[in-house]
């Protein structure tokens, strides 16, 4: 009877055990071209977010962290490998084909030796999932999410495709789902002002399946399947890169005096009601997410979910967006394309019943490279040595975190760029490509958040502190990634 009595208490004590430790789920939601303050619970006045707003109230709110990139794919290797642009296989958006209904499909695919959050949590029990745009390699390439640690993907391979929210087809894993109904037309038009009515414009460029929906309808079936075990989903909502696309159901929800003229398109397609479509495509992606995170209510599944939510870069400077009408970074400098502030400072909510506090802001200095080490942190998973992250669990725990190293950005348009933080100091520099020794620009941020005032030659110690920082971080062997004045970049 004693015998007896003691296996049914440690019975008990590892059932225990068990429960208190049980692995959460992670879900990952990444908008797409998002400003820093396009939320309400960012200073949005205009555009109406409740559920993310919800979300912030129920959960954390980072005040100073940096996506991986100024631009899409580079910023979601840098989110899936823990590694910044310095040592990231992936540096830039570099195209795989051409813009014709014909031509191959995706970006620089990320290489199999490089090692993502899925492989990273695969081992321990996760089923793993990738819904949305990925940007990091076509069909058949090595990129492919599939060969990339995820067990499902859905959307779009290649994001030259995502220009346009009614497709011919999406990817199923490594198949196309083509979508009945939709016939090819290109996502770069321009038309005459006076060629449509609202109603015949809808017509012309929409079609039965908006995208983003039956992304949704994926990311919940993804959650339903695997309720009974612990997942990790990314859902990368392609949402509000351009184009102006948005079912006029939602359109409508805004009304026509936001806007006195037309966009022509040319960049991208055109739009009769630009303000209003923008805002209606980013309540709508809100109410997405309002949907999902209902989904996990409804399973009982909220109180060991952790959610995070966040934006690849800042706003696009491209034609059809008025950035300064939303006032879309406030009055943060750059946009999408450029390391200074507006461009890779974004947006990031964090929300883990029980474990984060409810309503809580923290200003600790982190980017998208520090995911993957948080995320092992909470996990128990172990994450690789060769990254550049430091978890910042400690942070979404309240604690008072210590900055990590230096963040920094390397990008290879526009002539060549590179950013630094360090501290309150950012230093930048511009068209490397095009001078011997471009000058480093020095702001401090602590005084001069909007980096209006070069100081560079106040602190030369800085300076070269902060340009020995850039000098080291660069260090690929990758041709197309060598800065040197007039080096061919392709």
């Amino acid at each position: 009877m004693r015998h007896s009595l003691i296996i049914l208490f440690i019975g008990m004590l590892f059932a225990g055990c068990a429960t208190e430790t049980e692995q959460p789920n992670i879900i990952y939601i990444l908008a797409d071209d998002l400003g820093y303050k396009e939320l309400g619970s960012y200073g949005q006045e205009i555009i109406r977010t409740p559920h993310l707003d919800q979300l912030a109230d129920e959960g954390m709110r980072f005040t100073q962290h940096y996506s991986g990139s100024p631009v899409c794919a580079p910023s979601r290797g840098t989110l899936l490998t823990g590694k910044h642009t310095g040592n990231a296989y992936v540096r830039d958006n570099l195209e795989m084909g051409g813009w014709g209904p014909d031509e191959p499909e995706g970006q620089l695919p990320l290489l199999d030796a490089e090692f993502t959050i899925a492989e990273m949590l695969k081992p321990m029990g996760y089923a793993t999932g990738f819904i949305g745009k990925w940007g990091l390699g076509g069909p058949d390439s090595e990129g492919h999410p599939n060969n990339q640690g995820f067990d499902q993907f859905y959307g779009y391979l290649c994001q030259r495709v995502a220009h346009n929210y009614y497709p011919t087809h999406l990817w199923q894993n490594g198949e196309p789902d083509s979508l009945v109904g939709h016939a090819y037309f290109a996502a770069h038009q321009k038309i005459d002002e006076s060629l449509d009515t609202i109603e015949e414009y809808y017509d012309r460029f929409a079609a039965e399946h908006y995208a983003p929906d039956l992304m949704l309808e994926s990311a919940l079936d993804f959650v339903d399947a695997n309720k009974d075990n612990p997942f990790f989903l990314v859902f990368a909502t392609p949402v509000p890169h351009l184009a102006l696309q948005v079912p006029l159901e939602s359109l409508n929800e805004y009304p026509d005096s936001m806007d006195t003229e037309h966009f022509l398109g040319g960049s991208y397609l055109p739009h009769p009601r630009p303000h209003a479509a923008y805002a209606a495509m980013i309540t709508r992606m809100d109410r997405d997410i309002g949907t999902l995170l209902s989904r996990l209510e409804e399973l009982g599944l909220d109180d060991n979910t952790v959610v995070m939510f966040s934006s690849d870069n800042g706003t696009t400077y491209s034609r059809g967006v008025d950035a300064s009408y939303f006032n879309s970074v406030g009055t943060l400098r750059g946009l999408k394309g450029s390391v200074f502030e507006g461009g890779v400072r974004v947006p990031m909510i964090a929300k883990w019943p029980g474990k984060i506090k409810a309503g809580s802001t923290t200003d600790h200095v982190s980017a998208f490279w520090d995911v993957m080490p948080t995320i092992a942190a909470i996990t128990g998973a172990e994450a690789p040595s060769a990254i550049d992250g430091t978890s910042f669990l400690p942070a979404l725990q309240g604690e008072n975190q210590e900055p990590g190293e230096p963040l920094y950005w390397e990008y290879h348009a526009f002539g060549g760029m590179q950013g630094v933080r360090m501290g309150d100091w950012k230093g930048v520099r511009l068209e490397i490509r095009r001078q011997d020794d471009a000058p480093l620009q020095l702001f401090n941020l602590a005084i001069d958040e909007d980096e209006t005032t070069d100081v560079a030659d106040q602190h030369p110690e800085i300076v070269r502190e902060i340009r020995a920082i850039m000098d080291s971080r660069q260090t690929s062997e990758i041709e197309s990634w060598n800065f040197a004045r007039n080096a061919k970049y392709q």
